[in-house]
């Protein structure tokens, strides 16, 4: 029988204490920014005093933050430093910010960049134009590949089989509107793929609507998407599809040139 030696001991409680801050920081969230010390044993099921002890490192290490009126802990200005050498580490949020600034100003409207990541679609980064302002951030929020411009546009370049195992049987419907069903989503990829873009009207939430492109790299692998949006007030979807169809492909183009893709070779080399 193999000995337990006191070095696999301090490692083994060294990785617990690891994952157990790490659980109090994945309890903060868009609906709940901050919490309490015993909200934080709550979702975690920790004891109180562990969660006080933790909370404290956390705090000394800039990971929290305290708010002295309320008593309550948000995530610090160490979370934010931390995503920001992440993003940059990224080669399409670096060769795609820009161009995505550059869409928002153009169009008056939201433009978004978002990968697939984990069966979602996940925004790296999004700018707002005047006529589609938001009080908040999308860059690391998820959304569902079905409801969205952005997600189908990221399933491209995947065949049909490949686009229901990634899915499974996920398809909430948000709306009346929502596809929800894989033989409704695949005919609607299918013209998609055709016309070499995508579109959401009010699938996602009422009153928004959404065009979106895919980005690809040198090898002409479907690595992003590129949106512009925004509310139905000011974007008329059925009436301005060509032209806004023009436009984001041509900056979605822009984005995956600078990723080392060009068309033509890709084509000739496709079986």
């Amino acid at each position: 029988m193999a000995r337990t030696t006191a070095t696999d001991a301090q490692t083994a409680s060294g990785t617990q204490s690891v994952e157990r801050a790490l659980s109090l920081l994945t309890a903060f969230t868009d609906e709940h920014p901050e919490r309490r010390i015993s909200e934080l044993g709550s979702i975690t099921g920790l004891g109180q005093s562990t969660v006080s002890r933790l909370v404290g490192a956390l705090e000394a290490l800039g990971f929290l933050a305290h708010d002295d009126r309320s008593g309550m802990y948000r995530l610090g200005p160490e979370v934010v430093s931390l995503a920001g050498v992440a993003l940059n580490q990224s080669p399409v949020f670096r060769q795609a910010r820009q161009v995505a600034q550059n869409l928002a100003h153009d169009l008056d409207l939201g433009a978004n960049v978002a990968e697939l990541r984990d069966g979602q679609l996940f925004y790296l980064c999004h700018f707002e134009g005047r006529q589609a302002p938001r009080t908040y951030t999308l860059m690391g929020r998820t959304g569902p590949l079905h409801a969205t411009a952005l997600g189908k546009a990221l399933l491209f370049g995947h065949s049909d089989d490949e686009v229901e195992e990634l899915i499974g049987r996920k398809y909430p419907a948000y709306t009346p509107h929502t596809v929800n069903d894989i033989r409704g989503l695949l005919g609607a990829l299918g013209e998609s793929r055709q016309r070499g873009y995508s579109t959401e009207l009010e699938e996602l939430a009422f009153g928004r609507a959404c065009l979106a492109a895919p980005i690809r790299d040198r090898t002409g692998r479907v690595v992003a998407a590129l949106s512009a949006s925004g509310p139905l007030s000011v974007i008329n979807l059925p009436a301005e599809q060509q032209a806004l169809s023009r436009k984001v492909i041509e900056h979605a183009d822009e984005i995956s040139t600078a990723l080392g893709y060009h068309a033509a070779i890709s084509i000739a080399v496709s079986p």
